[in-house]
């Protein structure tokens, strides 16, 4: 469990700032996970940050920061992408990443990259949270509590996941 997080409620700016910024790798995941553009993602990031501020006092020290954290702002992302969805789904910005990366020598590397990124950008928000979790390293129990969803359930889907990977990736590769 977060050292600061087994402290008593608190709900003063510094407290909240300290497990932000301790944290804020999440926060940057998920913005990249349910935004496409750099000013999306910065954007996403600021809406995430600030219904963290809006939830801080009602999170229980008893539980992980960093699985409350992820909750709500998964719960934010999966919001935006359902919101802003339907507006761009013909648009297709300039990813940063990609066209700084285009330089580097490793094309194989890039490429596999590519694929992953454009897989996850076709899964539905559960599935999009649940890889994003696996990927972070998230055991089952703690992306089952973030979800809401059994175990079981996640080491299912985990399984489907990868094999739908798989076979995304195989024929991609092949060419």
């Amino acid at each position: 469990m977060d050292a600061i997080a087994q402290q008593p409620p608190r709900t003063d700016a510094e407290g909240f700032t300290a497990l932000l910024r301790q944290h804020r790798g999440i926060v940057y995941k998920v913005a990249a996970t349910y935004a496409r553009g750099v000013d999306d993602r910065e954007d996403l990031a600021q809406e995430i940050a600030a219904a963290l501020w809006r939830a801080w006092p009602r999170y229980d020290p008893a539980r992980s920061f960093s699985t409350w954290m992820y909750r709500v702002a998964l719960n934010v992302g999966i919001s935006h992408l359902r919101g802003d969805g339907r507006r761009r789904r013909h648009l297709v910005p300039l990813d940063a990443e990609l066209h700084d990366a285009a330089g580097e020598d490793d094309h194989e590397r890039d490429q596999h990259l590519r694929l992953l990124r454009g897989f996850i950008a076709t899964l539905d928000p559960l599935n999009r949270a649940l890889l994003l979790l696996y990927l972070d390293d998230r055991g089952s129990r703690e992306i089952a509590e973030v979800l809401g969803i059994s175990e079981s359930n996640v080491t299912t889907r985990v399984g489907r996941l990868k094999q739908r990977i798989r076979d995304h990736v195989a024929p991609a590769t092949n060419d």
